[in-house]
């Protein structure tokens, strides 16, 4: 029973895991190759971060059974919002040029002028930025490599939901 709940204990911590990596690129992107970030990287980063949290808080806690498929059930509702955010942008980076929503202004300034509600609203739908494809790896965008990460996180938590 004990060498179970520590195979799940890694599943949790190799979802931590990809979260610090994913994050980390991120971060490399935007500082060190001085990416800018769209409104929907900003949003995936939040579902990243949540999910991660919620995988921590779980590798850390151990849970038995019903614990874990909580714990696991909540990781793959945020995993699929992440999912979603993540298909939305690669919808618009795949927009004829003609059909892309017209850029926004940068999110300090949203932040600073915008009711929060309006700011908030751009940040979940994206505009005009987040069509642009501004770096890849492998033929893939960063939204895509994020939609395979999410996948992933998915994946692991749905194991850990059916896993006995």
């Amino acid at each position: 029973m004990n060498s179970i709940l520590v195979g799940h204990r890694h599943l949790f911590w190799s979802i931590v895991v990809a979260v610090v990596i994913a994050m980390a690129s991120a971060y490399y992107l935007q500082l060190v190759v001085g990416l800018t970030v769209c409104p929907l990287c900003l949003t995936q980063r939040l579902f990243f971060i949540t999910a991660g949290v919620i995988a921590l808080i779980a590798a850390v806690h151990n849970p038995g059974r019903l614990g874990r498929q909580i714990y696991a059930a909540l990781g793959l509702l945020v995993t699929a919002g992440g999912m979603a955010f993540a298909g939305r942008h690669i919808w618009l980076q795949y927009l004829p040029p003609e059909e892309v929503p017209a850029c926004g202004p940068s999110l300090e300034y949203m932040l600073e002028t915008l009711p929060f509600a309006d700011t908030f609203k751009i940040l979940l739908l994206g505009d005009g930025n987040c069509a642009e494809t501004l770096w890849t790896l492998l033929g893939l965008s960063i939204p895509e490599l994020a939609m395979g990460v999410f996948m992933f996180i998915a994946g692991v938590f749905i194991a850990l939901l059916v896993r006995r």
